[in-house]
């Protein structure tokens, strides 16, 4: 008999205000049209992820709005003013499944590709030890990781923290680090400049696409 694929979930952290970005909420900005959050969650979805949990809290019914109509699962955090972790202890508990991993990740990174998240989870799924797969390009660390149920189940008893600044530096026997081949996990939009930078690098790639095309 064949193995079982392993299942692996998402939780998608969207509580946010992102008083950084200013007046506008940045998941509500476009990207290619689409609002970011949405973007990010269809990304999500085109790839081998099994179940998606999005966790809202700022300006949810208007959020809320933007994905309802996605093959998801959407939890508000009535607390998220408390700190990022308290999405994480939401998102984990509203999982319907024991998943053999969850993705933990950030509803602000356009560049992130199918391809990034199968190769994330490959990454995940061969490596030789430790709980959490993290992603980094060129040395810097990125997002989204990667848990096993079993610190998973940590997390939700309050054994583990991954809100620590320095949980890789504390716990080097649970971390494992991934280089990945392309920048998308470390592009994420918090600031009105690098979401106009983000936008600018996309017009000038496309502009380059359409020139290659008319040679």
């Amino acid at each position: 008999m064949a193995k079982a694929r392993p299942q692996i979930a998402a939780v998608v952290l969207a509580a946010g205000s992102s008083q950084r970005m200013g007046k506008p909420n940045k998941l509500h900005l476009p990207i290619d049209g689409v609002p970011l959050l949405r973007h990010c969650l269809q990304t999500l979805l085109a790839s081998r992820i099994d179940e998606v949990v999005v966790v809202l809290g700022y300006d949810q019914a208007s959020t809320r709005a933007l994905v309802d109509d996605l093959p998801l699962q959407l939890v508000c955090n009535e607390i998220h003013e408390s700190g990022q972790m308290t999405s994480v202890h939401c998102g984990l508990a509203a999982l319907k499944n024991d998943y053999d991993a969850v993705m933990i990740a950030l509803g602000d990174q356009p560049a992130l590709s199918v391809g990034d998240i199968n190769y994330l989870i490959d990454a995940y799924l061969n490596r030789y030890d430790g709980e959490v797969v993290v992603p980094t390009f060129e040395g810097n660390r990125g997002n989204p990781i990667i848990i096993s149920n079993g610190c998973r189940t940590d997390i939700l008893d309050g054994s583990r923290d991954l809100g620590c600044r320095k949980f890789i530096e504390k716990n080097p026997e649970l971390v494992c680090k991934v280089e990945m081949p392309s920048p998308g996990v470390v592009i994420d939009l918090d600031t009105p400049q690098e979401y106009e930078n983000y936008c600018e690098s996309q017009t000038h790639d496309d502009s380059s696409r359409m020139s290659l095309q008319v040679s």
